[in-house]
């Protein structure tokens, strides 16, 4: 460890529990943040001043400017620009701490690019908002024996769950199937920059444990917080499943992307359309939408107004169509707009 490590992450040190072993532990560390809205965010700034040597952030989404109430890294020239979150994250996150490696992806977490965007890293942190990509981390997780961490909040309310292979139950033991019936979101209920905090701060403590060398002390526990009613409970987490399709049977279901489909996304009056791969012109397709309606382009992606609807494009092909949550409309407008 350098001097200038030793001081930058002296009041670390001092903590007993991590101390100059764990700093160092830490430093080699890598980690990848998986969503960088409000939980991820979080993450990332904390996780970076720590001093965790690299840090992979990953999230399909640019910044909107009713981010800013909830999500800590950006600030009103992202939204301006309508940077990628993922970008807008790195940007920050370089002059927070100019030693940690900073990875960003702007991308959808799929099947198809897990193995290559969570490779070699040592632990993951949760910051989605959807089920289908929890499940998919999930079985890539245990079929890696790899520790991750899941989280979320809503309203006033928030949980989080450690997930260690072979040692606690998996997210597919404690939730077989997603919750059913209508959910509340971050659009219809509304949701406290204070709730994410503290469920992401929780988060980054558990992580803090087990990349120092502790994961021995962490408690194989649901945490639930309501900071409204000041309430917080812990729960023990159930027996694995031995059933579980995940650590019990082994058969990964999301990972093989059988339950791969459209996604319609939590509280966003959105559908994101990923089924069709392949690289866009961002600049050509803008020439081509201009007379159509107004167009807004940058190297990252780019966004089409057609009232009532808007439809972000990305150079993968991905398109996130907003002012809907029908898949069908999605998927006509992308055909009509983007081709079939």
């Amino acid at each position: 460890m350098t001097p200038d490590a030793r001081e930058r992450y002296s009041r670390q040190i001092r903590f007993a529990e991590i101390g100059e072993d764990g700093q160092r532990r830490l430093l080699e560390s890598r980690v990848a943040i998986v969503g960088c809205g409000a939980l991820g965010t979080f993450h990332a700034a904390a996780l970076a001043r720590a001093g965790i040597g690299k840090l992979i952030v990953i999230d399909r989404d640019y910044v909107e400017l009713s981010n800013l109430q909830r999500q800590w890294l950006f600030d009103e020239a992202d939204v301006e620009q309508a940077l990628p979150k993922a970008i807008a994250a790195a940007n920050h996150l370089r002059q927070i701490n100019n030693g940690c490696a900073i990875e960003p992806a702007v991308v959808d977490l799929t099947p198809s690019n897990v193995e290559d965007l969570l490779a070699d890293v040592d632990l993951i942190l949760d910051g989605t908002d959807n089920f289908e990509t929890r499940y998919l981390l999930n079985d890539h997780a245990v079929s890696r024996d790899l520790p991750w961490i899941y989280g979320a909040a809503v309203g006033s309310y928030g949980l989080t769950m450690p997930v260690i292979p072979g040692r606690t139950a998996c997210l597919s033991c404690v939730y077989p199937k997603p919750p059913a019936g209508v959910q509340p979101t971050c659009e219809t209920a509304g949701v406290l920059g204070s709730i994410t905090a503290i469920i992401g701060a929780i988060q980054v403590a558990d992580a803090l444990k087990i990349l120092s060398g502790h994961a021995d002390q962490l408690a194989s526990r649901i945490t639930t917080v309501d900071v409204w009613s000041g309430t917080v409970r812990q729960v023990s987490q159930p027996e694995r499943d031995p059933a579980c399709t995940a650590c019990g049977t082994r058969e990964f279901p999301h990972l093989s992307g059988a339950k791969r489909a459209p996604v319609s996304l939590c509280g966003r009056n959105a559908v994101q359309i990923h089924e069709r791969t392949r690289p866009l012109d961002l600049r050509k397709l803008q020439s081509q939408l201009a007379p159509l309606g107004e167009v807004r382009a940058n190297e990252f992606a780019l966004r089409f107004f057609m009232p009532p609807y808007e439809m972000t494009v990305f150079p993968d092909g991905r398109a996130i169509i907003k002012g809907t949550t029908d898949i069908g409309i999605a998927r006509s407008l992308y055909s009509r707009y983007i081709g079939a």
